[in-house]
């Protein structure tokens, strides 16, 4: 439910690969694990105007995390007023006073990363990481619109970026379920409750926002007294102080905020509600109001939804999923907020099975979990799972969960940078008994049940009639507190703001481990990066295979197999899988992209050893047990279905095969999960030669990213990996044919009736990421429609307000890669944006030309952007994987700078053109067809065609 003024809307679908992951033998080595609480050292103080900072050194990378919260969101929101809190946070990316135009411009020029801002109900935060060398800029920017903002602010910036949030909202409730959050508000919380509405609003209230009341919202929550300012990363304190007291020590402190006060109100009886929506199967929601954030028992309850719905080995999967065969997945997880948290259980009932059914077997093991609480087993392993997570966390400095985001977090919700702690100690001293008694305490008490059926003709999908207010108000709300009044002094002004933007002159080197390499003594070859950042290593298998190896089999065969090598091995069974890794707080993973499959291990170095022979076998003796195919192969048919109900995924699925034609290793859904009918046939022998085939010992290398050196990981990994002998026959070859350009457009239309967006997705075929002229590919489409800033957003988002966010982008291949264009877009202006994306893509090739500035600023961007995008233990094993899947030299991101540097704007001109290509593009238009249809073949964009979500001719409707 955070709400972002950019998200990177395609890259999970893009990412999409079908395999389960995992989360996390001995027990005393488990014990251990949960003992030790890490330490994010911080230094606090606080500024005379009111403004709170928070330091935390960490010098591995040349970057500093910059996050400032306000502590004000949407519960903060009068009646009437909803949305305000997000649609504000908006504006803060209008520009300031002193800065006109978009906010993002100077940070693409100097190389930000985790760049964002997002609004919850207590809260408005914004973020981003820089290099070193541009923390003044991003210091002068955050202070400038804090400071300096009113004057930027007039009707046209706010019809903007009004249309621009409703935009989201519809984006939103055009996702399966994507109408839930508020109903389950409305009927879990009185209506005088300060969470009783979403963040994101009504279309009503955000249609009646006013240039005073905005101005109004930022006089009353935008002073320097409501503000957190963290900053985390290669700065030291003196620095911080010195900086922080430059460009912000002059802001006013504002008005004293009253406090809103914890409000826990649970349900007196249990409660039911039913909605209809476009989804493939029914779904049930229980959800329990329970104690707010950091509170003891919010600290049990957690604890408690992971034994009760935690993933495989929790106990309402184990009944559900594998031992009634009632559901497709069940889970459990507790919402903290600062006021009061949610407890819920969701449920994806399996075709058929009666309703009746699942709800009482849940009920019963609930029942069960209240009268007896969690075994020592139980929760020892939840506890691991817990600390791993924590741990893998403090690699980022930034970002939307790093370290900045932990202090920050205490320290505005809780007036303690290092409430942390505090969490992780109570969650180790955690006993059955007391994890008992705060789940028998709040979820024997009432709850709403929720459940979303899918929709038939008749039934009302009027997405604001789930804001009823099933709820009335309720007396007993606590009355805020004003904070204790202080006598705050504004500072100085320090910075002559006439002359702008600080430029930023130097940036730092990018620090990239060199490669090291070695090979196990069957031959298998290991690469290595050094990154002593935290106790973890990362290593990972890299098969050639992928979803192209799935040409001649079955579709989806190379994903379904992958997937059940996550599952059981010959000797444990899939739950006794699960559990060891939880009590190894390992993650292990095996699944596929278009051109490769990949095992891979996130292990604790205390536990590497255990960790690596449990991943080996799982790798090399998979036992795709029929009862694990069947279970399988039940939500997997599921997710199909669900795909299918999914704008995106749905045009993903038909797009491809339409691209690459339907005999090509590509021409294949690019969600890599195949077609119901080839999932229905698969067998175990479909498997075993698969695995037989493409993932073995003379097909693989090893990859290895962490604290750790060749000489300490090879005899760990010959012993787990060094005796895997080959079998005699070859590996197969995979066929990616060169495909040509269509020589006519085509359109086709899928159905999504009452869909609030229409989803645009128009496809070109571009080189293989192989090519030579690869990076100036890249810096071409960022020029085009790959950054915030490129022409595909700017005019679909900022200047026409029809989209929340408009894109191009390729996904890597070893052959021809294919270039999307993205566009969800308001319904009624589907065909009107269809056609900017036709006059852009025409525009790029021939009347306008990419400008010097544009290519300037993608190269200037990706270039500083370099020294913050490696980070992490996994960052750095990505870029690996490139190098070996595109057979680029070892040295290839060490010289990423002076190549990209070296692209010139002819080049990306050129390579633009080569790509662009508007008489063969082919255009995927998912939406309602009743309204957009004829506006959509009035345009003339190509030959029209309605097809179905398996991407062929839709049987014609009956007239009416």
């Amino acid at each position: 439910m955070a709400r972002k003024p950019l998200a990177l809307l395609v890259a999970g679908v893009l990412s999409m690969t079908a395999g389960l992951p995992a989360i996390a033998v001995p027990q005393a080595a488990a014990a251990e694990a949960t003992q030790a609480v890490p330490d994010i050292a911080f230094t606090r103080f606080t500024l005379p105007n009111g403004l709170t900072v928070v330091v935390h050194e960490d010098h591995k990378a040349p970057v500093v995390a910059v996050s400032i919260w306000y502590h004000v969101g949407s519960a903060d929101e009068p009646k009437g007023k909803t949305g305000f809190a997000h649609l504000f946070e908006h504006l803060m990316f209008s520009g300031s006073e002193n800065h006109k135009g978009t906010y993002f411009q100077p940070f693409e020029l100097a190389g930000a990363t985790d760049m964002n801002g997002t609004t919850w109900f207590d809260r408005t935060n914004y973020f981003e990481t820089v290099p070193t060398t541009a923390l003044d800029m991003a210091l002068w920017m955050e202070s400038d619109r804090m400071g300096h903002l009113l004057g930027a602010i007039g009707q046209k910036e706010l019809d903007t970026q009004r249309g621009v949030v409703q935009n989201e909202k519809r984006q939103g409730e055009n996702r399966p379920y994507g109408r839930v959050d508020q109903n389950i508000l409305s009927n879990t919380y009185p209506g005088n409750h300060p969470y009783q509405h979403d963040t994101i609003g009504s279309m009503a209230d955000l249609n009646a926002a006013s240039l005073g009341d905005v101005k109004q919202w930022f006089h009353d929550y935008y002073g320097a007294a409501n503000t957190t300012l963290v900053l985390a990363g290669d700065i030291t304190v003196a620095e911080a102080k010195a900086k922080a007291e430059k460009y912000f020590g002059d802001i006013p402190a504002g008005p004293p905020v009253p406090r809103q006060q914890a409000w826990i109100t649970p349900l007196e009886k249990s409660t039911r509600g039913v909605q209809h929506d476009h989804v493939a199967q029914t779904r049930i929601y229980r959800t329990w109001v329970v104690p707010q954030l950091g509170s003891d028992d919010a600290i049990q309850l957690d604890l408690a939804s992971t034994v009760l719905g935690g993933g495989k080995t929790s106990r309402l999967y184990q009944r559900l999923v594998y031992q009634d065969k009632l559901v497709d997945d069940v889970s459990a997880s507790i919402s903290p907020f600062a006021l009061a948290s949610q407890f819920q259980i969701q449920a994806d009932i399996k075709d058929g099975v009666d309703q009746a059914k699942v709800e009482a077997v849940i009920a019963e093991e609930v029942k069960k979990f209240l009268a007896e609480g969690p075994t020592a087993d139980e929760l020892e392993r939840a506890k691991i799972g817990n600390r791993a997570g924590f741990v893998r966390g403090l690699e980022k400095v930034g970002g939307f969960g790093g370290k900045a985001v932990i202090l920050a977090e205490g320290q505005v919700y809780r007036g303690d940078p290092g409430a942390y702690k505090k969490d992780l100690e109570r969650a180790n001293a955690a006993t059955p008994a007391s994890v008992k008694a705060a789940a028998d305490k709040w979820l024997s008490k009432g709850d709403y049940l929720l459940t979303v059926l899918p929709a038939g003709a008749n039934d009302n999908l009027d997405a604001e009639d789930a804001k009823v207010v099933a709820l009335g108000s309720q007396e007993g709300r606590p009355v805020a507190k004003m904070p204790a009044k202080h006598d705050y002094v504004v500072g100085k002004n320090q910075v002559d703001r006439s002359k702008g933007v600080p430029q930023v002159a130097q940036f730092p080197d990018l620090k990239f481990p060199e490669l090291e390499r070695g090979k196990l003594k069957n031959g298998i070859e290991v690469i290595l990066a050094q990154r002593h950042t935290i106790p973890v290593t990362h290593v990972q298998l890299m098969f050639d295979a992928g979803y192209a190896a799935d040409q001649g089999r079955k579709l989806g065969t190379a994903s379904f197999t992958t997937t059940l090598m996550n599952e059981s091995t010959k000797d444990l069974d899939s739950v006794e899988v699960a559990k060891r890794k939880q009590r190894l707080g390992a993650i292990t993973r095996i699944g596929c992209g278009l051109d490769a499959c990949s095992a891979s291990l996130n292990a604790l170095n205390d536990q590497l050893q255990p960790s690596l022979a449990l991943f080996a076998d799982i790798v090399r003796n998979p036992a795709f047990k029929a009862d694990d195919i069947e279970r399988i192969r039940g939500q997997w048919l599921a997710g199909i279905a669900q795909e299918k109900t999914q704008p995106t995924a749905l045009a993903l699925r038909t797009l491809p095969p339409l691209l690459y034609g339907a005999n090509h290793a590509y021409g294949i859904p690019f969600t890599g999960s195949g077609t119901e009918a080839a999932i229905k046939a698969m067998q175990a022998s479909d498997l075993t030669a698969f695995q037989h085939d493409w993932l073995r010992p003379d097909n693989v290398k090893i990859l290895v990213a962490g604290d750790t050196t060749l000489q300490q990981i090879i005899p760990q990994l010959d012993a787990a990996f060094g005796d895997w002998k080959a079998p005699s026959t070859a590996v197969p070859k995979k066929n990616i044919a060169t495909v040509a350009a269509q020589a006519k457009p085509r359109v086709f239309l899928i159905d999504k009736p009452d869909a609030p967006q229409s989803l645009i997705l128009a496809g070109l075929l571009a080189p293989s990421s192989k090519a030579p002229n690869e990076l100036a590919i890249d810096v071409a489409n960022g020029a085009f429609g790959g950054s915030f800033t490129s022409r595909l957003n700017m005019n679909l988002r900022e200047d026409k307000r029809w989209a929340y966010g408009a894109f191009s982008f390729m996904r890597d291949a070893i052959g021809q890669r294919p270039f999307l264009m993205y566009a969800p877009v308001q319904t009624d202006k589907t065909a009107e944006s269809a056609n900017e994306v036709s006059k852009e893509a025409n525009a790029v090739i021939a009347a306008r030309p990419l400008t010097q500035q544009e290519v300037d600023k993608i190269k200037d961007s990706n270039v500083r952007g370099l020294p913050g995008s490696f980070e992490t233990g996994s960052e750095v094993l990505g870029a690996m994987s490139e190098i070996v899947q595109y057979n680029r030299p070892d040295d290839y991101v060490q010289t990423l700078k002076a190549r990209t540097e070296a692209v010139t704007q002819p080049q990306a001109e050129d390579a633009i053109k080569e790509i662009i290509k508007p008489t063969a593009l082919t255009w995927v238009i998912v939406g309602d067809l009743k309204k957009i249809e004829a506006p959509v073949r009035a345009l003339n964009l190509g030959d029209v065609q309605v097809i179905d979500g398996d991407g062929k001719p839709a049987a014609a409707k009956p007239s009416k």
